[in-house]
């Protein structure tokens, strides 16, 4: 097991250092070049990936790395829909559209109108149901 051990760790570190220095911006790379230090992680596999981290890129004092230009640039910023303006907008241009026909009129006399509507078009279709049922039932009789 330990001599397993052995080969494992350098491995895990040199493919950390590896995946560390690929994900690394160019401008935060120090001393040379981002393909050098991959050439040297993947040649010397156990001093190259120590050094990459001890002296290959720059930390931050406060612990945590700050973002660089590249990735500032990049970052998308989320709003909620009832603090975006813009979706606010499209909202009472919708309901501003909705309402062009009956611009006049208030909230209950559209109501009632599209009731009316409603009611109109339910009474159509039953009338067209019931002409569909009496022709078939005065076929089926004659027969």
């Amino acid at each position: 097991m330990l001599r397993a051990l052995m080969y494992l760790l350098p491995l895990a570190l040199t493919i950390y250092a590896f995946i560390d220095c690929l994900n690394t911006p160019e401008d935060e790379v120090k001393h040379l070049p981002k393909v050098a230090w991959v050439f040297i992680i993947l040649l010397f596999w156990i001093v190259g990936p120590i050094v990459w981290l001890a002296a290959g890129r720059k930390r931050a004092s406060s612990g945590g790395r700050a973002p660089s230009d590249w990735h500032r640039g990049r970052r998308s910023t989320w709003v909620a829909p009832d603090d975006n303006p813009d979706f606010l907008k499209s909202l009472k241009d919708e309901k501003t559209d909705a309402g062009k026909p009956e611009a006049g009129k208030s909230d209950a006399a559209k109501d009632e109108s599209a009731l009316k509507d409603w009611e109109a078009d339910l009474r159509r279709r039953e009338e067209e149901i019931e002409r569909r049922e009496g022709g078939a039932g005065s076929g089926d009789a004659s027969s």
